[in-house]
């Protein structure tokens, strides 16, 4: 009876070792969000000055589309930075160079002579298609690939140039088909901008870091697409020109948008993907972005109350002395 008793009460007592631990009241509404959208979404963020996280599926493998020419200027930064290339590079943009889809050289005369940091400009705020096709031929896909690598980002990798035919001989991998142009995971680009925010490149440096990342920077300030992260962002108490660094990424069934954002509490960093949509309109009320919108706007409500901040003047750890 007394043994029955003391095993009665130390069951009571223990704690459950399946118990789970209750979501957290920004991971229901995240949750909430995804589970309204006509499609998949995948996410993550993360306040890098308090560390918290909030995520769904963030190590699923998605398409980026224009999302991946992060990785591409990421690759030029750290080429320039080891005196590899220079940003004052020209490049020419020949006729035969003009590919569709996003961007203003296809519209404009050619051949053109561009400065190689024209080229990524084009690349990041207007997500020109030509663009990023002339950047990576100036600092070769084989070496953004080695990059992503020897970054440990073993999901991020550059398949081709945009709505161009694989040169003969090269064989694709066999999940190109899958994913496109590019793939990734939620986890792996949010790292990716974080090196961006933090100016966290790993080549012996000729140049100097801090110059170089601050135009980098600006490219992504100057987002001409702000249909998603930046939508209900850009009017919230404290928000300035340089509040938010993004770059996105679209196709018919597919809408993405990596950010870095200066909040009142933290730099925040999201990274988020929509596909398989069911929305596969180009208006100003598509779903993906609407959704992507609405996620970002939770996160920042809940880490930043008190709204957004100018971006701050001097890099947080990570740059290199």
């Amino acid at each position: 009876m007394r043994l029955s008793l003391c095993i009665l009460l130390g069951s009571l007592a223990a704690p459950s070792l399946t118990a789970q631990v209750a979501p957290s009241p920004l991971q229901t509404r995240v949750e909430a969000v995804a589970a309204a959208h006509h499609g998949k979404v995948a996410l993550f963020a993360e306040n890098l000055q308090t560390h918290e996280t909030v995520a769904i599926a963030p190590d699923t493998p998605v398409q980026t589309a224009s999302v991946i020419k992060l990785a591409i200027l990421y690759e030029a930064l750290e080429q320039i930075s080891a005196g590899k290339i220079h940003l004052d590079d020209r490049i020419t943009e020949a006729p035969e160079d003009r590919v569709p889809g996003s961007g203003i050289l296809t519209l404009l005369d050619a051949p053109r002579s561009l400065t190689f940091k024209d080229v990524l400009t084009l690349m990041i705020m207007m997500s020109d298609n030509a663009a990023a096709n002339l950047a990576m031929d100036h600092v070769g896909i084989a070496n953004v690939n080695a990059r992503m690598a020897k970054l440990g980002l073993s999901n991020t990798y550059l398949y081709k140039k945009v709505f161009t035919p694989v040169a003969p001989g090269i064989k694709m991998p066999d999940d190109q088909k899958k994913f496109g142009l590019g793939k990734t995971t939620p986890r792996e680009m949010a790292t990716l901008m974080t090196k961006f925010v933090q100016c966290d490149l790993s080549e012996p440096a000729l140049t100097t870091d801090e110059a170089l990342c601050t135009a980098a920077l600006h490219m992504l300030h100057v987002q001409f697409y702000r249909s998603a992260i930046p939508r209900y962002l850009d009017g919230t108490p404290g928000a300035t020109g340089d509040s938010i660094a993004n770059k996105t990424g679209s196709l018919d069934a597919v809408r993405n948008d990596v950010a870095a954002i200066s909040t009142k509490n933290g730099m925040v960093v999201i990274a988020a993907f929509t596909y398989e949509n069911a929305d596969h309109s180009w208006g100003a009320e598509q779903e993906g972005e609407l959704t992507i919108a609405k996620l970002a706007r939770a996160i920042t409500e809940t880490w930043s109350p008190a709204g957004l901040a100018p971006w701050p003047k001097a890099f947080p750890q990570g740059q290199r002395k």
